[in-house]
């Protein structure tokens, strides 16, 4: 039975600062730093094969943490923007609560929660998921299917395109998930990539 075990990363200077961030490459907080460092102790001892990551710092400084936290460092990686974070277009740097103000809390959250709906020159879910979900069906399940276990580490919304197919969540019900960082989410597989059962292992742990 395979495992895949998805982090969303730390948080970022920019998460800590209220702004959209989306593809601009914003490294981890000192909490951000810390989540990481966690999320990987709470995994040791889960075996892992592959590891995958966006091309943003702030994915990539999260697994480097995590894996060195479970003692882990040398496995095989990849990067691919497939698994980045939806562009926010002219929202990108923008405080959240100016934006509101801006152009109204209506209209942010219709940006921010809409499946098909993108703020100007950005991405939607649905973009996002429609270059996520190819790369996951080409480059991670087969490895799934072969029995491998696989850490991605990505963000919030490359995430939740994610969950949404694995899930099998509607439309409504993705907007919503919410996935919170730095918190390691395990999925067991059978070979058919059919969900046997799902946990975040801190609440497996503390049990």
């Amino acid at each position: 039975m395979a495992k895949l075990i998805l982090i969303r990363h730390g948080q970022s200077k920019w998460n800590l600062e209220n702004r959209f961030t989306g593809w601009e490459d914003v490294d981890l907080s000192p909490l951000g730093e810390e989540e990481a460092r966690i999320a990987g102790e709470l995994l040791k001892g889960v075996p892992v094969d592959y590891v995958y990551t966006s091309v943003l710092k702030r994915s990539i400084r999260t697994a480097e943490i995590a894996l060195e936290a479970m003692g882990m460092k040398e496995l095989p990686s990849a990067m691919d923007k497939a698994l980045n974070e939806r562009h926010y277009g002219d929202l990108q740097g923008l405080n959240k609560d100016e934006c509101r103000e801006r152009f109204g809390p209506d209209q942010v959250k219709i940006w921010r929660r809409s499946f098909d709906i993108a703020p100007p020159h950005g991405e939607s879910l649905k973009d996002t998921q429609d270059r996520a979900l190819p790369y996951y069906e080409q480059e991670i399940a087969p490895k799934l299917r072969d029995g491998k276990n696989v850490l991605v580490v990505a963000h919030g919304n490359s995430l939740r395109a994610l969950v949404m197919k694995l899930e099998g969540l509607s439309k409504e019900a993705v907007l919503e998930l919410n996935i919170p960082t730095g918190q390691p989410k395990i999925y067991e597989l059978d070979d058919n990539l059919n969900i046997v059962d799902t946990y975040y292992i801190a609440d497996k742990q503390s049990v």
